[in-house]
């Protein structure tokens, strides 16, 4: 009978764990609409980071690649050159995401950023880039 307990506690734990799952993904972060105004960090733009540049190898706190990390409002905002609050066009990440740069971000074959994830981090970096 103990052994029937724990089996039966070991497969709801695991079903729970399993359910517990919160990646997303390319595609469902794709479909998220960022609005034209009152861009949240935390909302918005974080999860486009966490799926489209925090990868392996990327823009994580561990790799840094390029000694850039987005892994964190604290991270991605601490070179003002990267990410320069209210002036996007001055913002080296705007560059890299647009393609302006000759390492444009993503790279080529990962997935790229949809207009409105570009657009969207823009307006969040000329509303100043807040932690909100």
């Amino acid at each position: 009978m103990k052994k029937i307990k724990l089996i039966l506690m070991f497969t709801l734990l695991t079903i729970i764990f399993l359910s517990c799952d919160d990646t997303v993904t390319n595609q469902e972060i794709d479909k998220v609409i960022i609005p034209s105004s009152n861009v949240k960090f935390s909302e918005h733009i974080y999860p486009v980071f966490r799926v489209k540049c925090n990868t392996a190898s990327c823009h994580n706190s561990r790799d840094r690649a390029g000694n850039l990390s987005l892994d964190t409002y604290s991270e991605a905002v601490s070179d003002p050159l990267i990410i320069f609050p209210g002036l996007p066009e001055n913002s080296k990440l705007v560059w890299a995401i647009e393609g302006r740069v000759i390492s444009p971000m993503p790279p080529i074959g990962y997935p790229p950023l949809t207009k409105n994830q570009i657009d969207g981090i823009k307006t969040w970096i000329k509303e100043g880039a807040k932690n909100n």
